[in-house]
């Protein structure tokens, strides 16, 4: 079964035993974690497929939780020129990294 799921504002493509790392949940290591909002399943030959209408009533992709963590930072560098204006400062998105358990209908 494949599944598109979507949360923390993006949608992924998903199989049973796939390993993501999704925008922050508040959750523990761990623990499982069920996505709501699937906006289609179908069989991985494309024989069969419910498509949402935004989404697909009673459906639920069900995870793991393997860990909670924070991206590489990224460094941001604002400059203007003739003012002596410069500023330098860095970010580091924090992730949930989630493995795929089931796929239900």
């Amino acid at each position: 079964m494949i599944a598109v799921i979507k949360t923390g504002g993006k949608q992924y493509k998903v199989q049973e035993g796939d390993t993501l790392r999704v925008e922050k949940l508040l959750t523990e290591e761990g623990k499982p974690v069920s996505f709501e909002d699937v906006l289609l399943i179908a069989s991985e030959d494309g024989a069969t497929a419910q498509i949402g209408a935004p989404t697909i009533k009673g459906a639920i992709v069900e995870a793991t939780v393997l860990k909670q963590g924070r991206a590489k930072k990224v460094m941001v560098r604002k400059f203007k020129a003739k003012v002596r204006y410069s500023r330098t400062y860095g970010h580091r998105q924090p992730f949930t990294e989630v493995q795929i358990t089931k796929i239900s209908a």
